[in-house]
C-alpha cells in the first residue's frame, strides 16, 4: 500500500511539473511586447529565451523615460527575427537585489543575455539602429556570399558598429573558428563568387585575401596570408579596432580583453583641424606598430580622463603617453609633448624612446581613477576580491576567538597577580 501511495505521489508531481512547464511557456510567449520582470520571474524569463535584452531602469530617470518608447518600437521587429530577441525591463530602483547581482550602477543599463550569459550592451538606443545592431548576435557565424549584390547587401545590412571581415577566395572553415571566438565583436563572411569590380572596390589584387572594413572610420586592411591559425588570429584580433581609436568609456570597455598597451595621445579638442591632421599621422604609425593600440582623447571631450594623465587646458598639448590600463603610465624622456611642425618624426622618436626604455613611470591621478579601473577589470573581479578579503577576515576572527580563550585565561592570571600587587602596594602605603 505504501508503494502505491509513493508511486501516486511521483505521478502527481510529474503531471504538475508538466502543467507548470506548459504554463510557463505560455506565459513567456514571443509576442513583440516588452516584458516587465521582477525578483519572482527574472530567472525564469532568462532561462526561457535564448536572447533577451534587459533594460535596468529607474522610474525617475529622464534617460530611461526617453529610452522606453524606443524599446517598445524595437520589440516587435526583434521578435519577428528568425532567431527572436525579446526585450524586457526591470525596475532596478525597486528590485535592488537584481541590480546588484548584475552590476547595475547607472540608469538605464542595458544587458543582452545570450543563452543565460549576460553582456553589456553599448550600442545605439534609437529603435531602428538598435534592431540593426542586435541582429549581429543572432546572425550566422559566417555568411556565405555568392555574388556582387550579395556582398553589397551584406555590408549594408551589417551597419557601422562592428568591423566586417570578408574572405575572398577563402574557405569557410579557415575563418569559422575566429568567427565563433569573435562573434560578439565582428561580422564574418566568405565571398564565393565576385567580379573584378569588387576587387577594385576593396583594393585587393589576388586571392585568397581577407579584407576587414571599419565602416564608421572609413578604413580597411587586407591580409594575404599565411592563413594559419596563429597568423590569421593575430590579424583578426589586431584589426578589431580602427587604427586610431577615440577613447570613450565604451571603447575602454571594448578593449577589456586586448592585452596590448595603449599609445594615448591627448589633444585639446578632437574635432579641430590640427587634431584631425595629427590623427591621420597616428594612423600611419599604428599601421606599422600593430603590437600597440593607438588611441586619442580630447580634453574638451573628456577632461576628467585626460586629467588622470596630468593633462588639462593649462598643459602643453598634444601630449603622448603609454598606458597599460592599470594605475601607471609611461612618458618618454624628451617627448613629453608634440610640436606642430614635423609631427610624424616626433611620433617616431616617441615610439623609439619607448621601445628603448627611455621612460618615466608615473601613477595616474584624478578623482575618478577608481571608475576607470572598474570599467576595465569589471565589477565581478572586485566582488571576488572583496569576497576573498571577507573570508580572510572571518578566518582571522575564528583564530582570534580560539586565541582569546587562552588570552582570557592569561588575563585572569594577570588580574590575580595585579590584584595581589595592588594589595601589597596598598599595604605599603598604609605603613
Amino acid at each position: 500500500m505504501k508503494r502505491v501511495s509513493a508511486w501516486w505521489c511521483i505521478c502527481t508531481v510529474a503531471v504538475l511539473f508538466q502543467f507548470s512547464g506548459g504554463a510557463q511557456a505560455e506565459q513567456w510567449a514571443v509576442d513583440g511586447k516588452v516584458l516587465e520582470l521582477d525578483d519572482s520571474n527574472f530567472e525564469s524569463a532568462i532561462s526561457a529565451f535564448d536572447y533577451i535584452l534587459v533594460d535596468f531602469y529607474a522610474p525617475w530617470c529622464g534617460h530611461c523615460k526617453r529610452l522606453s518608447p524606443q524599446l517598445d518600437l524595437a520589440a516587435p521587429a526583434l521578435a519577428a527575427l528568425k532567431e527572436p530577441i525579446v526585450i524586457a525591463k526591470v525596475n532596478a530602483d525597486k528590485f535592488t537585489r537584481l541590480a546588484s547581482k548584475y552590476d547595475v550602477d547607472a540608469y538605464p543599463t542595458l544587458k543582452l543575455f545570450m543563452h543565460g550569459v549576460p553582456m553589456d550592451y553599448s550600442g545605439p538606443r534609437k529603435a531602428d539602429l538598435l534592431v540593426r545592431y542586435l541582429k549581429k548576435f543572432v546572425a550566422p557565424g559566417v555568411s556565405i556570399l555568392d555574388s556582387d549584390s550579395a556582398i553589397k547587401n551584406f555590408v549594408e545590412a551589417a551597419g557601422t558598429y562592428f568591423p566586417i571581415y570578408i574572405g575572398f577566395g577563402v574557405n569557410e572553415s579557415v575563418v569559422s573558428n575566429s568567427a565563433i571566438k569573435y562573434k560578439k565583436k565582428a561580422w564574418f563572411s566568405v565571398a564565393k563568387d565576385f567580379s573584378e569590380d569588387v576587387m577594385v572596390k576593396y583594393d585587393f589584387d589576388k586571392v585568397p585575401a581577407l579584407v576587414v572594413i571599419h565602416p564608421s572610420y572609413n578604413e580597411q586592411s587586407i591580409f594575404y596570408g599565411p592563413f594559419e591559425d596563429e597568423f590569421l588570429e593575430d590579424f583578426i584580433k589586431q584589426n578589431l579596432f580602427p587604427l586610431a581609436l577615440p577613447i570613450t568609456y565604451d571603447t575602454l570597455k571594448s578593449l577589456g580583453d586586448d592585452e596590448r598597451k595603449i599609445v594615448l595621445t591627448i589633444v585639446e579638442d578632437e574635432d579641430d583641424e590640427k587634431s584631425k591632421k595629427l590623427i591621420k599621422i597616428l594612423k600611419s604609425a599604428a599601421s606599422a606598430n600593430h603590437d600597440l593600440v593607438f588611441g586619442y582623447v580630447g580634453v574638451k571631450q573628456w577632461d576628467d580622463f585626460a586629467d588622470t594623465f596630468g593633462a588639462n587646458k593649462k598643459t602643453k598639448l598634444p601630449k603622448m603617453v603609454v598606458w597599460n590600463r592599470n594605475e601607471d603610465y609611461l612618458t618618454v624622456i624628451g617627448s613629453e609633448s608634440i610640436e606642430e611642425e614635423d609631427q610624424a618624426s616626433q611620433i617616431s622618436r616617441f615610439l623609439e624612446g619607448y621601445r628603448e626604455g627611455r621612460t618615466i613611470q608615473t601613477r595616474i591621478g584624478g578623482s575618478s581613477v577608481l571608475g576607470f579601473i572598474n570599467s576595465l577589470i569589471g565589477f565581478k573581479l572586485i566582488y571576488i576580491i572583496v569576497f576573498l578579503v571577507a573570508v580572510m577576515m572571518i578566518i582571522r576572527t575564528i583564530k582570534g576567538d580560539d586565541e582569546s580563550l587562552g588570552d582570557r585565561a592569561d588575563q585572569s592570571s594577570r588580574l590575580v597577580t595585579d590584584g595581589e600587587s595592588r594589595e601589597q602596594r596598598s599595604g605599603e602605603k598604609e605603613d
